[in-house]
């Protein structure tokens, strides 16, 4: 019995060495598959360290792309943006340029406008002639031109009739320079006025009593051919008709009388002119 249970005790132990050499190395086996699956896991995590490094970098470098780029087309905006900016202001500042210059302009001329009006209101015809041809070339209303013009007008009419009566005033008193003078002056200022074909008939007459018969002639033929005055148009051609017979234009003179006399026939100098036909047709 002792034996068996010594066989037996035996047995176990073996069984049992065994068991304990089986488990150490299923121990080691499993050791060795703990290493090489914690060498795989850290081989695992370094790839998705890096992938995710990677993927990291990857990514910033595609924010910082599309950062770069939104940055450089709001630059170009705001540079496009200020590039207006400044253009406007330069045009805002040539247009205020020009509203000042048109301002002082308009200041210039209305100070010019209102001194020319004075002259109107003191009524100085002669400076108000005189100054007017620099005031017709300012930018004036039309309400200013209009009553400017007028003043002229009258001024001119004014002194046109002053000197036409200073110029007969002369010749009644036999100053025949002084007259004629006198009567250029009064054609001067008005050539067309009421009075100036009876103005230039008395400046015709002045010549010739100046013996200025080439100067005279002219006029007395203008006068005689067309005059808005047709007692200044008979008086005219008889003139001439007398200015022809003084530098012993016979056939002119005849000519001339024969007109006067076919013209007129109900003037109250017809007898005087066919007189004065008879005698040259007499003697020439």
């Amino acid at each position: 019995m002792d034996e068996i249970e010594l066989e037996e005790i035996k047995r176990e132990i073996v069984e049992s060495r065994s068991l304990s050499i089986k488990t150490n190395n299923l121990i080691n086996a499993l050791a060795a598959d703990l290493k090489s699956i914690a060498k795989r896991q850290q081989g695992y995590e370094r790839r998705v360290f890096v992938n995710s490094a990677t993927a990291y970098a990857v990514t910033i470098a595609v924010i910082l792309l599309f950062v770069k780029l939104a940055w450089d087309i709001r630059l170009d905006t705001v540079r496009g943006e200020s590039e207006e900016s400044r253009e406007r202001v330069a045009q805002l500042e040539k247009e205020l340029t020009a509203l000042k210059a048109r301002e002082e302009a308009r200041a210039r001329l209305s100070r010019r406008a209102a001194d020319f009006h004075q002259l109107i209101t003191l009524n100085k015809q002669s400076e108000i002639i005189e100054g007017f041809p620099e005031i017709a070339k300012l930018d004036l209303t039309p309400t200013e031109r209009s009553v400017f013009e007028a003043a002229v007008e009258r001024a001119r009419n004014e002194l046109s009739l002053i000197a036409y009566q200073n110029g007969l005033d002369h010749a009644r008193t036999g100053r025949f320079h002084e007259a004629q003078q006198a009567l250029r002056e009064s054609l001067k200022y008005k050539s067309d006025a009421a009075h100036s074909p009876q103005a230039n008939l008395e400046l015709a007459r002045c010549l010739v009593k100046l013996g200025l018969h080439r100067e005279a002639i002219p006029i007395l033929m203008q006068l005689s051919e067309s005059s808005a005055d047709r007692d200044v148009m008979d008086e005219a051609t008889l003139a001439l008709a007398e200015a022809q017979l003084d530098i012993r234009a016979w056939n002119d003179a005849k000519s001339t009388l024969r007109a006067f006399i076919r013209r007129f026939p109900s003037s109250p100098h017809l007898n005087e002119a066919k007189s004065k036909l008879a005698q040259v047709q007499l003697h020439h």
